[in-house]
């Protein structure tokens, strides 16, 4: 039996709830009233606490700062026409979560403590979750090493946060993508899996770059050859090829997506042939140019199904078709909506009632 955590509430004095603009949400920008942090301390998990939004006191020596340990995690909780509060799949992230935790060798979160952690956040500051189509409040958990001096070793202490905040669609348009085949996101041994601090910073430079030259984003590709293909820069990369949907396989250089999680589990009870594998990019660059590539498109947290218009290679771009007139991703776009926002009945059991 699940022991119910026993978190202390400060409530704040000040709402910000009637000065917030719920019709310009840039992603990321607008957080709610409450937060919640934990203390990892002598081995153990505590002093779990409710607190208004607002600065945390930390000395400029804590590890996370200068070794890198802190990951976080990506999260939505929607509100239904009747009012019931649900936040979609809590209990995947909670298992990635502590993946992320094992790798960048820090304490693991019971999974029960995590739901129940970001379900109280959720719960106090439910009147913050938008109720406009494609919004949602937007959950991010995160973890950071807070021994206070300088020295290359796992810290003693950790502090676990979670903001929430409301958010609009993150991306407005079909992107143009470009496949990247100079800098590298992730190599095989290293942490690409985990949702580590350390793996956005590397690569901002190479966004940037491209977001310069006019692309939306970058197709990761493997660090060894550049022949094959693995993320893109805010989602797992999902194709429809020859009437079959392949993505690379999660592993060790892959993030193991929720969205794409379930993307696929979709996908098979329409009688989809679905491949996790490696996915080279001469086969989506033949398909894009033979008409065998009929959809495309970025699986996540936030971008949610995000459209392909167009993928660059080596110089050349090659244009799909129209995303409006494609049958899977807007299927399974709007049958995660339904299931989400609980206009259809969700049979698989995937939304965590607050």
């Amino acid at each position: 039996m699940t022991e119910t955590l026993d978190i202390k509430l400060t409530k704040t004095s000040q709402s910000r709830l009637e000065q917030t603009d719920f019709d310009d949400l840039p992603f990321g920008r607008t957080f709610s009233d409450h937060m919640l942090v934990a203390d990892y301390i002598d081995g153990e998990w505590k002093n779990f606490e409710i607190v208004p939004y607002g600065p945390i006191a930390m000395s400029p020596a804590i590890s996370a700062l200068h070794y890198g340990q802190a990951f976080f995690e990506g999260i939505k909780a929607y509100k239904h026409a009747d009012g019931t509060v649900t936040i979609f799949r809590p209990d995947k992230n909670a298992i990635r979560f502590n993946k992320s935790a094992e790798r960048l060798c820090m304490p693991t979160l019971p999974e029960d403590i995590f739901v129940q952690s970001i379900a109280a956040v959720v719960d106090i500051d439910r009147d913050w979750i938008p109720t406009k189509e494609n919004h949602a409040l937007y959950i991010r958990p995160f973890m950071f090493a807070t021994d206070p001096y300088l020295g290359v070793t796992p810290s003693a202490t950790y502090k676990f946060v979670v903001l929430v905040g409301p958010v609009g669609p993150y991306f407005s348009k079909a992107l143009r993508v470009k496949i990247e085949t100079h800098y590298t996101r992730a190599a095989e041994g290293g942490m690409g899996f985990a949702k580590a601090a350390g793996n956005y910073g590397s690569s901002m430079l190479p966004a940037r770059k491209a977001a310069e030259e006019g692309f939306d984003q970058l197709i990761w590709t493997d660090a060894k050859e550049h022949a094959f293909v693995e993320e893109m820069g805010a989602a797992n990369a999902m194709f429809l090829l020859d009437g079959k949907l392949i993505t690379a396989e999660a592993k060790d250089t892959i993030l193991d997506g929720v969205t794409r999680d379930t993307v696929i589990a979709l996908a098979k009870e329409w009688g989809i042939t679905v491949e996790e594998r490696k996915v080279s990019v001469a086969e989506i660059i033949e398909g894009a140019k033979n008409g065998k590539l009929t959809d495309a498109f970025g699986a996540g947290t936030a971008a949610t199904i995000a459209p392909v218009g167009s993928i660059t290679y080596n110089g050349e771009e090659y244009f799909l078709s129209d995303p409006k007139t494609r049958e899977f991703s807007n299927r399974v776009f709007n049958t995660l909506d339904a299931i989400k926002y609980g206009t259809t009945p969700d049979t698989h059991g995937w939304n965590y009632v607050v």
